[in-house]
């Protein structure tokens, strides 16, 4: 297959290029607009393969986009790239409805305009849209886990984004007749993911001694799953899934916050001794929640297992061990975003006026 992958440099995305590079012989097209999460080291792998070729363009240029369906001519879109960090969107939403919506129409609209100049393509091709569990809100601590059926209850202005973008290809498959099929998926870990999210966040202000900021009382729960074990997911989903349905995916490892910043601190003592002060869960410290923090997400993936045969093939806890580890042996990736990038300064503390 040819395989037009959007974000094929941030975190899902460059995971899920890997596996195909390694694992298939499909040809893949990453456009990505190189932001401030972009890890082109992510692929490097990857690029050398020549089946892989990159575009650097932004998905909310409608004419960049129509010029790279119309010379790659894609089997395939895998829609991944999207503003993703919710404190972010707290403070500056505009580029969430941007890129999240507007990049998103603009797909659309070049897919459409793709299959109505290679009719043939119809009834192969695939509109895979990859979005979060975030769009339906919050559970309760006794709630069944979100369905597809789940009615949508976005709270922040990320969330809100995606599930406009969820609409937006859920019509255009209806209206229009385009191949659609959607993934909604819990919280991600491992290996490049950027550091302003909540794991690698913990693990690297843990080694360097710092606080450890976790909102509120900690006992926020999300579930956890490996990145890993989602690109093969979304492969599956992509290739094998049934046209306008949507899948779950989700790690079967719900933790709040607080127990998992708790386990990385005991898994950093074991591997690189205490600090002078102590164990690391000294250094745990409770801030002021984030704005509008949905108590608890989590999914019932069992379609997604049932009728793709995909289920997570680690633990949480291995996962999470093998995270860290990572994160030791890479240490001079993510000091370079640390000094040009990122200084792990909070984001997100109170609403836009």
């Amino acid at each position: 297959m040819k395989i037009l992958i959007t974000g094929g440099l941030g975190f899902i995305g460059s995971a899920v290029i890997r596996r195909l590079i390694d694992t298939t012989n499909d040809e893949i097209l990453n456009l990505d607009a190189q932001t401030y999460a972009a890890s082109p080291e992510a692929v490097a792998g990857a690029a050398m393969s020549n089946r892989y070729r990159f575009e650097k363009a932004d998905i909310t240029d409608q004419t960049a986009v129509a010029q790279l369906f119309e010379s790659f001519a894609p089997d395939a879109v895998m829609h991944l790239a999207a503003e993703s960090h919710v404190d972010r969107s707290i403070d500056g939403p505009g580029e969430f409805i941007q890129t999240n919506i507007i990049g998103t129409f603009n797909l659309l609209q070049a897919a459409r305009a793709h299959l109505d100049a290679h009719p043939e393509l119809r009834q192969s091709f695939r509109f895979h849209h990859v979005s979060t569990d975030e769009v339906f809100g919050a559970l309760g601590p006794d709630d069944a886990p979100f369905k597809a059926s789940t009615a949508y209850s976005p709270r922040s202005p990320y969330s809100a984004s995606k599930a406009a973008s969820d609409h937006l290809v859920r019509a255009w498959g209806e209206t229009f007749n385009l191949p659609i099929v959607l993934s909604n998926c819990s919280n991600n870990y491992g290996a490049f993911q950027f550091p302003e999210k909540l794991i690698p966040l913990t693990i690297i202000r843990g080694l360097r001694g710092e606080s450890l900021p976790v909102y509120g009382t900690g006992e926020n729960v999300r579930d956890w799953l490996l990145v890993d074990d989602h690109a093969r997911a979304l492969i599956k989903t992509m290739k094998q899934g049934s046209l306008g349905q949507t899948y779950l995916i989700g790690g079967d490892s719900e933790r709040t916050n607080l127990a998992v910043v708790e386990t990385i601190c005991d898994l950093l003592d074991e591997r690189t001794g205490l600090l002078t002060s102590g164990p690391r869960r000294s250094l745990i410290t409770f801030v002021a929640d984030r704005p509008g923090h949905d108590l608890r997400y989590a999914v019932d993936a069992s379609v997604t297992k049932e009728e793709l045969g995909w289920t997570p093939s680690v633990s949480f806890e291995q996962g999470l061990a093998d995270t860290i580890d990572w994160y030791l042996n890479n240490q001079e990736w993510w000091q370079r975003i640390l000094e040009e990038r990122y200084s792990t300064a909070r984001l997100g503390t109170e609403p836009t006026k």
